[in-house]
């Protein structure tokens, strides 16, 4: 019987190594550290055997490996055969196969494209959403900005977060997606200050659209299928454009 567990250590060794499967004790036949004169424990009669020793242990560690023979004048049958009838395969031809746009591959369509597809979705309108929010944060102090008036900053918070959106919008266009984390950081940040100002006021129409805003913007940097990165992109862009018309004015 072949041990499903295999305890091993060579004549001169003391400690034994393992356990190992059988698959990792063909691994290690391969690399030369198994020979039928290695030892392995045998827990029928708690002793320790050569793996040479027993017939069944010996075939099943060291497997007969099978001997290839050419046959000759053999037809194979290939897809490969070229034919006066077949149109010639363009790039355009191999791009809907692998999307799954033939009636070849439909239903087949490689998920990795539309995951990429979603992605770069979800970029862009998390790009158009901080847009449309620094424009609602910083275009009613325009005037102020152009003044060159900074001590009025204080009054105005509004800007340096538009500022930030500015930033984060400008490095997804260059494809840094690596600041995702700062983006979700940004809408809940938004959501958290922009949120508590309009709360106080007593604003729920411009809060429930920052609400929606900032959920969405969230979720734009981490959806990779159609449907919730549809979600994702019309939360966003409808939840900072309500807040940049609002913001604009009121």
């Amino acid at each position: 019987m072949v041990p499903q567990e295999f305890y091993i250590r060579s004549e001169t060794e003391t400690e034994a190594r393992g356990p190992f499967n059988l698959d990792q004790v063909m691994s290690l036949v391969e690399a030369g550290q198994v020979t039928a004169a290695t030892l392995y424990y045998d827990a029928t009669t708690e002793q320790w055997v050569a793996v040479g020793a027993n017939a069944e242990v010996n075939a099943a560690v060291f497997p007969a490996k099978k001997k290839l023979g050419i046959k000759r004048d053999s037809k194979v049958a290939t897809l490969n055969k070229e034919s006066d009838s077949d149109a010639p395969i363009s790039v355009n031809d191999m791009l809907a196969a692998a999307e799954g746009r033939t009636d070849d591959t439909k239903g087949k369509s490689d998920p990795a494209i539309a995951m990429a597809r979603c992605a770069k979705i979800g970029m862009w309108a998390a790009i158009l959403a901080l847009v449309l929010a620094a424009a609602g944060e910083v275009l009613p102090v325009a005037d102020m900005l152009m003044k060159l008036q900074p001590e009025q900053l204080l009054d105005h918070p509004l800007v340096v977060l538009g500022a930030l959106d500015v930033v984060l919008a400008l490095l997804l266009i260059l494809g840094v997606i690596s600041f995702y984390p700062f983006v979700r950081f940004r809408a809940a940040l938004g959501l958290g200050f922009i949120g508590l100002i309009y709360w106080t006021q007593g604003l729920h129409l411009p809060l429930l659209a920052v609400a929606a805003g900032s959920v969405g913007l969230y979720l734009c940097t981490i959806a990779v299928t159609y449907m919730p990165t549809a979600v994702a992109a019309s939360l966003a862009l409808a939840g900072m454009g309500g807040f940049a018309w609002f913001a604009l004015t009121s």
